[in-house]
């Protein structure tokens, strides 16, 4: 590692029991070291950058105070679990982070013990630390469960459901509240970090156990009355009524970047027999390195940069991205439709709901990371008269089914749903990807669900969804840059379930549905190469499906290939069971369905992922030569 920051404390570390040897005078060198690690890591690798950076010393304060892997660590969402894999014998490996057959940007079961539960999602760490605690006590075990969650992460209501049954765990569970953004607690100086030591103590604690029991003797009045003045008065001084209210002993707030303060507290904590526990520590975001402390935001997530200046790597020029191509469409239509308005679940930029809410702002509304609200909050809007389009990734609508189902499509209300982040992701991996929605969606009575081939559909597809008022529609449109094609000035309002023809042929139909027109375009001409004339179709539509193009096309043509960039229940389920349902199969017809393979996918560059899942130009290929008994060395007529 030539080119490695000097971290001679860090060096003697590959696991927690290493940690521990140490004295806690070194923890501050410790944590340098390994903040100066991280920023050089992430630099060569990219990936998540200011979230990691905000919780190095929370980070070492915990595996040194905790018997980890015993004790169980469960980071929310994990995209700041970089500290974490160092000291947990992966450094080794940390510059191939998000990469191909390299670490995971989030925690992982498989990767190590020292994961004990996979997270990519928000607001699941407490929920996950309660199993584990419970488990640990109906075991007899005497592991605890440490779930750190962020404050932003507390704007989803599953949190609170799980924080609503943690007296289960009893003082088997402690939850840290990792707060470094929304603010929820007075600027943190000495006295607040001695009130937070102090309330952890065994003394106070203790004491405050006597006095209960004294006070118990007296009438029930009169113990009301002083539990509920000692608990406000407690919770005044430290922000924590709340979460005394869901059964929580709150300590806090302390300094999350100072380990005098941090060790002694988190002591107290380990020992305590009071629980459970929330210890509310606020961090910085971005700490320790100038450029993402001043733009926390921009340095959430990072390409490669250089550490000295901060300075990112610059993508070459090319098409617009996707969300923002959706999100300067849905301004402009906003100008003339005062009804248009977006919803995001905390994801503004990525969704492109942020360049909406720079010319509508009265319209744009980020409802933090609470996607079943936003959906059912878009079924209010639509079901009084507006066009709301709800704008969430794929993988997060997920977290929203049951409303999608119960709250927009029994009540056949026009929602319109902009799904981001469509088929593979690339460097987030499985957890992100948008593997189903076209399955899931699909099945559902009264809904509408497109997917954008370039760049220009996606503006016709945002357009014809504005436009339509029927009942739930969706676009789909994949994570990136656009193909190229220019941007039309005038949008087109779609025919609903009618797709295009993009080539015409004879002997070969490619029915595609998405981002994979393009290779289906380049598998195209290799088959005419091999004097096959083939035809693509862009279908647009998996439901309604263009019924009248798909009987043509296979009356017509000997081989019929679907493409879609989804799991299987999808495009090609509904065009077979149509098939099926009306004897297109009865002459001999060749149907094959190309889709997502039935695995989780790794992250790796997109193109890869592709190449892995089948769905690049070649594999179409091989696929209709299969289909017609060919192989890709030569091409013999099929049929006599």
């Amino acid at each position: 590692m030539v080119n490695n920051p000097d971290t001679p404390l860090l060096d003697t570390v590959d696991t927690p029991d290493d940690l521990r040897k140490l004295k806690p005078e070194q923890l501050r060198q410790l944590s340098d070291e390994l903040r100066a690690e991280m920023i050089d890591a992430v630099s060569t690798s990219g990936g998540h950058l200011g979230s990691g950076l905000g919780v190095v010393e929370l980070t070492v304060a915990i595996h040194y105070i905790f018997n980890t892997p015993d004790d169980k660590l469960i980071w929310d969402v994990g995209h700041q679990c970089y500290p974490h894999k160092i000291l947990t014998g992966r450094r080794e490996r940390i510059r191939t982070l998000r990469q191909g057959g390299g670490l995971s940007g989030f925690t992982k079961r498989s990767e190590s013990e020292y994961d004990p539960f996979g997270a990519a999602h928000s607001s699941t760490s407490i929920s996950a630390g309660l199993g584990f605690a419970v488990a640990n006590k109906l075991n007899d075990h005497p592991g605890k469960a440490i779930a750190v969650i962020g404050d932003g992460a507390m704007s989803a209501g599953m949190a609170y459901e799980a924080m609503n049954n943690a007296e289960q765990a009893g003082d088997r569970l402690v939850v840290i509240l990792n707060d470094n953004d929304m603010s929820i607690a007075p600027p943190v100086g000495g006295l607040s970090a001695y009130l937070a030591r102090m309330v952890s103590s065994s003394e106070y604690m203790g004491l405050r156990k006597l006095a209960s029991k004294a006070a118990k003797k007296l009438s029930r009045r009169v113990w009301s009355g002083l539990e509920k003045a000692e608990e406000y008065a407690r919770g005044m001084a430290t922000g924590g009524t709340l979460f005394e209210e869901l059964g929580f002993y709150y300590v806090g707030p302390i300094d999350g970047h100072n380990l005098d303060h941090l060790i002694p507290v988190l002591e107290n904590v380990r020992d305590s027999k009071k629980g459970p526990i929330l210890v509310h520590v606020v961090t910085t975001k971005g700490k320790g390195y100038e450029p993402a402390e001043n733009s926390a935001d921009k340095y959430h997530g990072v390409p490669k940069f250089d550490v000295v200046t901060g300075e990112k790597a610059k993508s070459k020029a090319g098409p617009p991205a996707y969300q923002n191509v959706f999100g300067d469409t849905l301004a402009k239509l906003a100008e003339t439709d005062k009804r248009i308005c977006a919803i995001t679940a905390a994801m503004p930029s990525g969704t492109g709901v942020d360049r909406f809410a720079q010319a509508h702002p009265e319209r744009a509304f980020d409802v933090g990371i609470a996607e079943q609200h936003g959906v059912t909050f878009a079924a209010g809007l639509a079901a009084q008269g507006m066009r709301p389009f709800a704008a969430i990734y794929s993988t997060f609508l997920q977290r929203a089914y049951d409303q999608v189902v119960h709250d927009v499509a029994i009540q056949n209300l026009p929602v319109r749903f902009a799904i981001d982040r469509a088929g593979l992701v690339g460097a987030d991996g499985a957890t992100h990807a948008g593997s189903f929605d076209i399955t899931y969606l699909a099945t559902l009575p009264n809904f509408v669900v497109m997917a954008a081939g370039d760049e220009a559909e996606l503006v016709h597809m945002t357009y014809t969804a504005a436009e339509y008022d029927d009942g739930p529609i969706a676009l789909r449109y994949p994570r990136g840059n656009g193909v190229g094609v220019e941007l039309p000035e005038t949008p087109q309002k779609l025919e609903i379930g009618k797709g295009r023809v993009v080539k015409e042929g004879n002997k070969v139909a490619i029915l595609s549905l998405g981002a994979r027109l393009e290779e289906a375009r380049k598998a195209a001409d290799q088959l005419e190469a091999k004097g096959l004339s083939t035809t693509v179709a862009d279908l647009r539509f998996a439901k309604p499906l263009d019924t009248d193009l798909i009987d043509r096309l296979m009356k017509t043509h000997e081989v019929v290939v679907t493409v879609e960039e989804g799991s299987i229940g999808g495009l090609g389920a509904h065009v077979l069971t149509h098939a099926s349902d009306n004897g297109l199969l009865d002459g001999g017809l060749k149907i094959r369905t190309m889709r997502l393979p039935d695995v989780f996918q790794d992250q790796d560059a997109p193109e890869k992922q592709y190449d892995e899942a089948g769905l690049n130009a070649p594999q179409i290929v091989e696929t209709v030569l299969k289909a017609l008994r060919h192989n890709s060395a030569g091409v013999e007529e099929a049929r006599a």
